[in-house]
């Protein structure tokens, strides 16, 4: 756009507009509006890292000496009772839990039964150390992991950069009890246990290894917001656009005419 004297003086009378009191004042009225509007529409979107350290002070303080894990804490909690000269691994109790959003409500009897033998190792030496995953709280580290609910995940810690090994049980949601888990811990895990692997491991993984388990977690968690309608809607457009693709290929192909015969052989009679 070319700018012009004449357009500067036919410009002057907007100015002088906007800054008098009644423009102003209807401008700020539009801003608060959109504002609001704004906000409104971020209340709606769930919190990808939830968490509260003053609660989870508490819970590490108290009887039961259990960690509260997050998306900013994790590698700190795993590591805290590892030193550089530990060469046995330090046994860490990961309980992935949530509420009504991911467990539906069903994860009291696990949750209780968790706290309670968190009590009993707490009076014990040589017990594995106690953590909680609330995938209600943190769903990105729930979804860089591809954790379940109801699981127990038993960390292997060692020093950096050792690899860590990561054992996994599902926990029934109505049954488990207290007992059950210091049972498990007496016969030893590996016993009732499977070991982690795949591309979500949080340690051995391709995508930890590349530092892309918590951008996977956000993406994935990011599609988890999405309506299923949305969703098939994406599919179909999508479908539709490779099919699109392929026809118009066809008949580019049949609008190019016949192939001229091969060298060294003679054109077919008419």
């Amino acid at each position: 756009m070319r700018f012009t004297p004449t357009s500067a003086i036919l410009a002057l009378p907007l100015l002088a507009a906007a800054d008098s009191p009644d423009y102003q004042a209807q401008f700020q009225e539009y801003l608060g509006q959109a504002q609001g509007y704004y906000e409104k529409f971020a209340s709606r979107i769930p919190s990808p890292n939830k968490y509260d350290p003053v609660a989870a002070a508490e819970a590490k303080l108290g009887a039961y000496k259990v960690d509260i894990i997050g998306l900013d804490n994790w590698k700190e909690v795993l590591y805290e009772p590892v030193t550089p000269t530990t060469t046995t691994p330090e046994e860490s109790w990961v309980l992935v839990t949530g509420g009504n959003k991911t467990c539906f409500g069903h994860c009291g009897q696990v949750d209780a039964a968790f706290n309670e033998t968190a009590g009993k190792f707490a009076l014990e030496p040589n017990t594995p150390h106690m953590a909680i995953l609330n995938c209600d709280h943190q769903p990105v580290l729930c979804n860089a992991w591809s954790a379940p609910v109801g699981a127990l995940w038993v960390f292997e810690m060692l020093p950096e950069p050792a690899p860590i090994n990561i054992w996994t049980k599902r926990l029934n949601l109505t049954t488990t009890t207290s007992e059950d888990l210091v049972q498990l811990q007496k016969d030893g895990y590996k016993t009732a246990a499977k070991e982690l692997d795949g591309i979500f491991h949080p340690f051995k993984g391709p995508l930890a290894q590349n530092g892309l388990s918590i951008p996977a977690g956000y993406v994935l968690w990011a599609f988890g917001l999405l309506p299923s309608w949305a969703f098939m809607l994406f599919i179909s457009l999508f479908s539709r656009r490779m099919m699109s693709g392929r026809m118009d290929a066809q008949q580019g192909a049949t609008r190019g005419g016949p192939r001229p015969a091969p060298t060294g052989q003679s054109t077919a009679r008419k």
